[in-house]
């Protein structure tokens, strides 16, 4: 009783103190290498006309109101606190017994597709399983897992299955979340040693069985999800960047995270993926060469421009799963970053949390409403479309259409102030003697260039709560 009242406690500490202080975040890869499949070409086009999409983070960790997983990493970061009143080893032993309460006896991952089909999201990526190895769906091969807990007994027992339905049948492309790193399994965290940090507890070379058990664990799990058992999926994307071959420069560059070549044969596992699901993107995170086919910027948006795939993975709240307290962002913010984002040549991945019984949060599902508002009727400026060489000017953002016969000038405006009268930009000028159509209404606006570039008039009459202004119009030349 005493643990799980320190559990309870922990929570407090979480969300309040430490909600501004995680600043940590996965960069992006620094190569690329293209898909030669052309299978996996097409679906990556596909993926890249989407720009919008939902990552889900559900588990134990929901029941408990805490950050995903990290609090039994023995790691000491700020963003990773657990209560002093216990030992770690106690408090390990009590987080894993959650599985003894996770009970998401609401679940509604209908509502949850129809809320992000509302937000105009096109895509979902799911945790199947984070880093603490506990199994949202029914896997042979632990006993650690939603279908052998407290949930056992449901008739939607099996989460992933329940989810990936649900958003299959609202029409979204679907992404399995798979963390390679597996904190419950005796062939990562290894009892016979302590667990220092999030990597693997023991030495590789000298315990090669134990490294192959490990191997063939996360084919195995893997091949459940992509065997046709859980219908057609689009996405395989793997989480634990440390989890990798040694490549010359690791150690150096990654620190502690790192340790030694924690290979898992992705080539035998992506191979496989792909006999049961032809044309899946493998989305190795963080790891660079062919079984990374986009890369995954982490709570940011990279500066400048890029050529190669690219998603920003971020937060609506502060963490990724849920927590009672959380702060989350305005509808607002999340409609300018998808419109950076998407200038920039990326897809946009907002990050939600279920509660513990299976429900959105209000705020969550109040914000994707506001969200939709706006991208339903500005949609032709962010889907299907590809970045412009000239892709912003201040605070407006440009996009074109995959055939380039159309620009689109994406002015975002600051939150709680006035309607401006006019929008002005440089660059991307509209062809001489052509209509600039206001995407909200479909009618042409009247446009001049001067010498401080083209000046656009808004319609009158306009809500006052305007995100931002989207225009087409033919380019010049």
């Amino acid at each position: 009783m005493k643990t799980k009242i320190s559990l309870i406690c922990l929570l407090s500490m979480f969300t309040m103190s430490f909600i501004y202080a995680q600043t940590y975040a996965h960069g992006r890869s620094g190569t690329y290498t293209k898909p030669t499949d052309e299978q996996v070409l097409a679906k990556l086009d596909k993926w890249q006309d989407q720009k919008f999409g939902m990552l889900i983070h559900f588990g134990l960790y929901s029941q408990l109101g805490i950050v995903e997983s990290w609090s039994i990493c023995s790691e000491e970061e700020d963003w990773i606190p657990r209560d002093s009143t216990i030992t770690y080893d106690a408090y390990k032993r009590a987080y894993w017994n959650t599985i003894n309460e996770f009970k998401p006896e609401k679940l509604d991952p209908e509502s949850w597709a129809r809320y992000g089909k509302q937000a105009g999201m096109k895509y979902v990526v799911f945790t199947t399983k984070h880093h603490d190895g506990f199994n949202l769906f029914d896997t042979q091969y632990t006993d650690f897992s939603i279908t052998k807990g407290a949930f056992k007994d449901h008739p939607r027992s099996n989460v992933a299955k329940e989810i990936f339905n649900a958003f299959r049948n609202e029409g979204y492309m679907i992404g399995a979340y798979y963390s390679k790193p597996d904190w419950h399994s005796q062939y990562y965290w290894w009892d016979r040693y302590a667990t220092p940090n999030r990597n693997n507890n023991y030495d590789i070379a000298r315990n090669p069985w134990r490294w192959n058990q490990f191997k063939e664990f996360c084919y195995n799990q893997i091949e459940e999800l992509m065997n046709g058992d859980y219908g057609k999926m689009d996405i395989l994307w793997l989480d634990g960047g440390w989890v990798r071959p040694a490549r010359e420069g690791d150690a150096q560059r990654m620190g502690r995270s790192y340790k030694g070549n924690q290979d898992i044969d992705m080539p035998k596992i992506a191979a496989m993926a792909r006999r049961y699901q032809p044309g899946l993107l493998v989305v190795d995170r963080t790891v660079p060469g062919e079984f990374e086919n986009y890369q995954t910027p982490e709570r940011g948006v990279p500066d400048t421009q890029l050529d190669n795939p690219w998603e920003s993975c971020i937060t609506l709240g502060w963490d990724w799963g849920y927590t009672p307290k959380d702060q989350y962002k305005s509808p607002v913010q999340v409609i300018h970053t998808l419109v950076e984002i998407v200038a920039k040549g990326g897809n946009f991945l907002l990050g939600i949390g279920p509660k513990p019984d299976g429900t959105l949060p209000e705020a969550v599902s109040e914000r994707l409403v506001k969200i939709g508002e706006w991208v339903n009727k500005n949609g032709e400026a962010i889907y299907n479309t590809r970045n412009t060489s000239m892709y912003n000017d201040g605070k407006t953002w440009f996009t074109q259409s995959k055939d380039g016969k159309k620009i689109y000038a994406i002015s975002c405006l600051e939150e709680g102030k006035p309607l401006p009268e006019t929008i002005q930009w440089k660059g991307n000028e509209p062809k001489k003697g052509s209509k600039i159509i206001f995407l909200q209404t479909g009618i042409a606006v009247s446009w001049k260039k001067t010498e401080n570039g083209i000046v656009v008039s808004v319609p009158k009459g306009l809500p006052a709560d305007q995100p931002a202004l989207a225009f087409s119009f033919s380019p010049a030349g």
